[in-house]
């Protein structure tokens, strides 16, 4: 029998042998030992070696369940993700896509920083698994009924996602630390140095290290990631109303 490709692994569509003893290991044991493995000491550290010694098996073992490393971080990718979050059930009208949107940029920011090597994983054409599908078909179907065509739809996820990567990887590359703590002590060093250069930058701040000495702050430490969702639905929420008064007869503009 030929192994099973990545996409039958991650979907589940290959059939197990029914014949033969009870497998000793189970393909979903594996995919979580490699996570934690993952989690606490980097992907770079992750072999398949490394893993059948936690397990207590031989490489060999592995292989039977997952071919290559390649598959099986296929599988540990869309594990780690998990399921999207539920959409709000107790919003309504106008503020329903932007809460369902809010939320799950939200929540996948949390699951890069609970698995901060999930982020080198999701990148390129590769097969996409089950769960991740899941968090896609969310953020699609949040925005129905905005009158936002199919590629639209998927650039706005592009777009939100992009921005949340983006901090999650300085959140990665700055450890467990405040992150934003870091950065306001990092410039206020180069400021010292360099004020008189950088006017306008040292202005930006000064006020920023005000804010920071009287808490609470409007969005506490995760500030930058919730003024980048809130602007992003803020310039979705302009586009749709700007195409519904074009749409309007009684305002003028165009029909449908």
């Amino acid at each position: 029998m030929s192994s099973p490709t990545t996409v039958e692994l991650l979907w589940g569509t290959r059939q197990p042998p029914r014949r033969g003893p009870k497998p000793s290991l189970t393909l979903g044991g594996i995919v979580g030992e490699a996570i934690a493995l993952a989690d606490a000491d980097g992907l770079a550290n992750l072999s398949m070696q490394r893993l059948a010694e936690r397990l207590g098996y031989t490489k060999m073992s592995l292989y039977r369940y997952v071919p290559s490393k390649e598959q099986l971080t296929a599988l540990m990718l869309d594990t780690a993700l998990g399921e999207p979050p539920e959409p709000p059930g107790d919003v309504s009208g106008a503020e329903r896509w932007r809460e369902a949107l809010r939320a799950w940029a939200l929540a996948i920011f949390e699951r890069y920083r609970a698995h901060r090597w999930a982020m080198e994983l999701a990148v390129g054409a590769r097969p996409i698994g089950p769960n991740e599908m899941g968090w896609l078909e969310a953020a699609v179907t949040a925005m129905d009924g905005m009158g936002l065509t199919g590629p639209e739809r998927l650039d706005t996820v592009v777009l939100l996602n992009g921005h949340v990567r983006s901090l999650a990887q300085q959140v990665v590359a700055g450890g467990d630390a405040d992150l934003a703590e870091q950065i306001l002590r990092q410039y206020t060093e180069t400021m010292e140095a360099a004020a008189d250069r950088y006017p306008a930058v040292k202005a930006a701040f000064a006020e920023e290290a005000a804010r920071s000495a009287h808490p609470p702050r409007a969005g506490g430490p995760d500030d930058a990631l919730s003024f980048g969702i809130e602007r992003v639905l803020d310039g979705l929420a302009v586009l749709v109303a700007r195409r519904a008064a074009e749409n309007d007869p009684t305002a003028g503009g165009p029909a449908a």
